[in-house]
C-alpha cells in the first residue's frame, strides 16, 4: 500500500473514530435542573397514573356528550396550567380492559391524583371511572409540555 493511501485511510479511520466518540459523549450534568424537577440520583422522581375506564353512564345525547368531552378538554389544559398533570390522552385502539385514556400526574400522592382525577367533568359524570397506579419515571417528562404548543397547530 502507498505511504499516501495509508496516511489517508489513518486519517479518515481517526476522523471517523472522533466523530463516533463525540456522538456518545454524555451530556453534563445539570444540578439545578435536576433540583428543579425533583429528580433523584437516576434523574427519576415518583407520579402517579389514572386510567380512565367505561364508567357506568352511558350519554345518548350527542349534545350533552359534546359538551362533557369539551369540558374534559378544558380541564386536562387547566391541570396541565397548573403543572398537575404532565401526560394525558386517549387510546387509539379499544382493550379488553376498557381502558379509555391515561392521565400521569406530577404527584406520588394516590390520594392527591384521585382529587384531580375527579374535577373532571366527565369523570363526575360517571361517562369515565377511572383506576390509579404509582409509577416512576423520568423527572425531565414534564418539559415536553412546553414543546407541545410549539408544534400543535390546534388544539383539541
Amino acid at each position: 500500500m502507498k505511504l499516501k493511501t495509508f496516511l489517508t485511510l489513518s486519517l479518515l479511520a481517526g476522523t471517523l473514530s472522533f466523530a463516533q466518540e463525540k456522538k456518545t459523549e454524555k451530556p453534563k450534568f445539570n444540578q439545578e435542573l435536576a433540583t428543579s424537577l425533583g429528580a433523584d440520583k437516576y434523574g427519576m422522581k415518583p407520579y402517579t397514573i389514572i386510567m380512565l375506564t367505561s364508567g357506568p353512564t352511558k350519554v345518548e345525547d350527542k349534545a350533552k356528550m359534546g359538551e362533557l368531552m369539551k369540558g374534559h378538554l378544558a380541564n386536562i389544559g387547566k391541570l396541565a396550567d397548573e403543572g398537575k398533570i404532565v401526560v394525558a390522552g386517549p387510546f387509539l385502539e379499544q382493550n379488553k380492559e376498557n381502558y379509555r385514556g391515561m392521565f400521569i400526574f406530577n404527584t406520588k400522592s394516590k390520594e392527591e391524583a384521585e382529587q384531580w382525577v375527579k374535577t373532571d367533568p366527565a369523570v363526575q359524570a360517571g361517562v369515565f371511572s377511572y383506576e390509579i397506579f404509582p409509577w416512576y419515571g423520568s423527572a425531565a417528562l414534564p418539559l415536553y409540555l412546553k414543546h407541545h404548543e410549539e408544534i400543535s397547530k390546534e388544539n383539541p
